[in-house]
């Protein structure tokens, strides 16, 4: 399975050091082209790798995780996405003033869905501080725990796979509908729980 981030920021470069950590190649892209991504790939390579937005779109799987007011210029004019996994990253909020979007009543990944259409979208990797994300996921003994919702049986299975290659412990929480509303941030109850899973 390949993998692409679109994004690097604080969770998409975290993302790509747990990929990296784990011996795990990917490919990243933002907004600034790949020769600003220099220091990040020097640090993470063989395995982490710059790219365009649409050769990181192009993969198996594709972790998006964009200020939530750029995500819509982020993923426009992108291929098809024809039923790929689309690992939503995001909060709907904005640094550094840290303001909840306007959502009109709607979950955040109900919006990120319609961005990223013919896609299986699953909610992960957005509900941790960015520094546990690459962080070391033996905690206490257990494995540190990352929540999974997604509506596709599959694609959550597939996104639960790399989260156990990565050492950390997948809780699925359902469908988007469920999911989403427990790990969105603001207004859901478990982001930047810390959790840990024993046994």
């Amino acid at each position: 399975m390949s993998i692409g981030i679109i994004g690097s920021g604080n969770i998409g470069a975290a993302f790509a050091r747990a990929l990296a950590k784990a011996n795990i190649p990917a490919v990243i892209a933002n907004s600034r082209g790949p020769e600003s991504l220099k220091a990040l790939t020097d640090e993470l390579g063989p395995f982490i790798t710059a790219g365009t937005r649409e050769e990181a779109a192009s993969a198996d799987i594709v972790l998006v995780a964009v200020n939530w007011s750029k995500l819509p210029p982020a993923l426009a004019g992108l291929p098809a996405w024809n039923g790929r996994i689309v690992i939503d990253a995001n909060n709907p909020i904005e640094a550094p003033l840290f303001k909840p979007a306007e959502l009109g009543g709607r979950l955040s990944s109900e919006i990120f869905a319609d961005l990223v259409p013919g896609a299986r979208v699953v909610k992960a990797f957005n509900h941790l501080q960015a520094h546990l994300v690459s962080g070391d996921p033996q905690a206490e003994g257990g494995r540190r725990v990352l929540f999974i919702s997604g509506d596709d049986a599959a694609a959550k299975g597939e996104v639960a796979r790399l989260i156990d290659r990565l050492g950390f412990f997948g809780l699925d929480l359902g469908p988007l509908s469920v999911g989403g509303s427990l790990a969105q941030f603001p207004g859901g109850p478990l982001p930047t729980l810390n959790l840990v899973r024993f046994g």
